[in-house]
């Protein structure tokens, strides 16, 4: 097998192995028998895969439900459900109306009554209720985005700012319990932040917003001062929680996969958080390192990277940290670097990450495409398409960080 169908290979089974059925259809064993309604509400990108594997298991004990995901992620009708697909990374007029009708599916539930939670990543966007004005709220997310800040600190902002955030939800829903499984896509699995713990307790203070706010200096309103300083709920006694999947997890089925495929695969860390070019500098520092080996090697990595935006162009975290190691793998032979996010979306793109190798920024430099100039831009997308080292997947049904690999064939 050629360089590129190993990493194939090794997305592939990765990937295949982060599908939540099987794990939802395990932590539904732990739910008690309910004695009135079943109200099924699903959020994030990965909300109808699971919610297919709930209803699956449940059957027709699933007496009404809402599923929330981004667009093109529904794959069919499911029985009593309404699924409806929304705007993600910023949140949009989708959004807001599926959330009301998840929202009115909850009110004026009984003690008798549980709520069967599927939470995924995506969520903070996908579900939200704003307690300011939909314009400002998705001003501050962009900008956020824009500014660098990490997916907790984000979260940090939008929970303070959502009548469904931050615990919120689940306060909605009482009396009746919430029986929550949660498919975590952030570093070290924090339950108050995978979706903005829309049904956890929030462990962030109001001080650490405003710190927030300050350091990436984020313009606010009034009346959005005014819901940063009010505290999100601490305690909630009707949640039961279930967390399944993880970027571990990930990594370790790439592991296995690789070492199949004859390579000496080594397992650095599900804890990759710097910026993408960074990482692609880093893992290409790697590849350079281990040239001198007889075997072949895999350099295994997880989690999820940041980027500054400093351009106009099209890309994503992935794209960006493949496209930055082409700088320093080029003239390698038979060493690549691959990096592609597990739910099939990278940015707001149709790929799910990049592949580069040796080869790469050669063949960029005879069509006149600088990679220095391109990460400037921001424009990984369009140089990658150019020596086809984009990663089309479509949508996966998972999500649980990113994988990011080196390969060293020998």
């Amino acid at each position: 097998m050629t360089l590129r169908e190993d990493a194939d290979n090794i997305m592939k089974a990765a990937l295949f192995s982060a599908l939540p059925d099987t794990a939802v259809k395990e932590a539904l064993k732990e739910m008690d028998p309910v004695k009135g309604k079943l109200i099924l509400i699903a959020v994030g990108k990965a909300a109808w895969q699971m919610s297919k594997a709930a209803v699956d298991e449940l059957g027709d004990s699933v007496t009404q439900g809402v599923v929330i995901t981004k667009y093109n992620h529904i794959k069919g009708e499911l029985p009593n459900i309404k699924c409806y697909e929304a705007g993600h990374p910023i949140p949009d007029a989708n959004s807001y109306l599926a959330t009301q009708e998840a929202l009115k599916l909850v009110s004026d539930l009984t003690q008798d009554d549980e709520v069967l939670f599927l939470i995924s990543g995506g969520g903070s966007a996908l579900f939200e209720s704003p307690l300011i004005s939909e314009e400002e709220l998705q001003s501050i997310t962009e900008k956020l985005l824009a500014s660098g800040a990490d997916i907790v600190e984000m979260n940090t902002i939008r929970k303070r700012l959502s009548a469904v955030k931050g615990g919120r939800f689940a306060l909605a829903c009482a009396p009746a319990k919430v029986f929550s499984v949660v498919l975590s896509d952030i570093i070290g699995d924090p339950l108050d932040m995978i979706a903005s713990g829309p049904a956890y307790p929030d462990g962030s203070t109001c001080e650490q917003a405003f710190e927030i706010i300050e350091n990436y200096k984020i313009p606010l309103s009034m009346e959005a001062k005014v819901f940063l300083k009010k505290e999100t709920p601490k305690v909630l006694k009707n949640v039961e929680t279930h967390i399944t999947g993880s970027v571990k997890q990930l990594c370790e089925s790439a592991q296995k996969e690789a070492l199949k495929l004859g390579y000496k695969a080594m397992y650095l860390s599900a804890s990759l958080c710097c910026q993408a070019k960074e990482a692609g500098s880093f893992l290409a520092s790697i590849a350079r390192d281990h040239q001198d080996t007889n075997d072949s090697l895999a350099f295994i990595c997880g989690g999820e990277t940041i980027v500054q935006l400093t351009g106009h162009g099209k890309g994503g975290r992935n794209q960006e940290l493949a496209l930055s190691a082409a700088q320093g793998i080029s003239g390698l032979e038979q060493t690549a670097v691959f990096s592609v996010g597990s739910d099939g979306t990278d940015g707001p793109t149709d790929a799910a990450g990049g592949y580069v190798d040796g080869d790469t920024c050669s063949k960029l430099l005879e069509k006149g495409i600088l990679i220095s100039r391109v990460l400037q831009q921001n424009d990984a997308y369009h140089a990658l398409a150019q020596c086809e080292g984009l990663v089309i997947t479509g949508p996966t049904g998972t999500n649980v960080n990113d994988l990011s690999v080196v390969l060293i064939k020998r």
